[in-house]
């Protein structure tokens, strides 16, 4: 069992990269592997609705987003992390989800997904919200812990201080592991819900 984690801070070792280590190391308490994979410092481009991928089956950039999206098609989970920029989540992190979650076709349900947060002082719920709507749309059960994932501080140090936030990283991972063991108990029992055949609406008829 494996959950990829990503860090899309432009600092590699700052206030997100504390959390999704707590995280990690919860997860590996629990007997699941993960793998960190920082794409914040990369110069990401946006998604710009080319529609190659609906025939490439990738994106028709060639970088890291094809690189992760193998991964992600193997994994049991994807937890994605971020510092907040003006109430949302860094820039680059989110035309790298953009383009991800709609280049990847493959099935992603009940893959489990989960959002973190981290920031000096505020605007964490706004960017929490966002974020998790990328797993909403695709079917992925999303992982709650004790409180919102989020993590206050201005360095990795300061993070670390954060005794209620560390612990919400905690929390986050064992709910994982768990979800992702009962998800795996169930697709062995039960299987995978009936899934429809996807309606596409772009007007209202009267």
């Amino acid at each position: 069992m494996k959950v990829l984690l990503i860090n899309g801070s432009p600092h590699k070792n700052g206030t997100t990269y504390a959390a999704l280590s707590e995280i990690a190391k919860a997860l590996k308490e629990e007997g699941v592997e993960s793998e960190m994979i920082q794409v914040g410092h990369l110069p990401m481009r946006g998604c710009a609705a080319c529609y190659a991928c609906s025939k490439l089956g990738k994106c028709v950039f060639n970088d890291e987003v094809n690189e992760v999206a193998k991964k992600f098609e193997e994994a049991d989970g994807l937890i994605v992390g971020s510092p907040v920029h003006y109430a949302s989540p860094s820039g680059s992190l989110i035309s790298f989800l953009d383009r991800l979650f709609y280049s990847a076709r493959f099935d992603k349900r009940c893959k489990i997904g989960a959002s973190v947060v981290c920031a000096r002082r505020g605007g964490c719920t706004a960017a929490f919200d966002v974020l998790n709507k990328y797993f909403t749309i695709s079917g992925m059960p999303v992982v709650s812990s004790n409180y919102w994932n989020q993590v206050h501080g201005g360095s990795a140090e300061d993070a670390r201080l954060d005794d209620e936030g560390m612990q919400c990283m905690r929390s986050l991972g064992k709910n994982a592991a768990f979800l992702i063991k009962s998800i795996s108990l169930g697709k062995e029992s039960v299987g995978l819900p009936e899934q429809e055949r996807k309606i596409w609406t772009n007007f209202i008829r009267r």
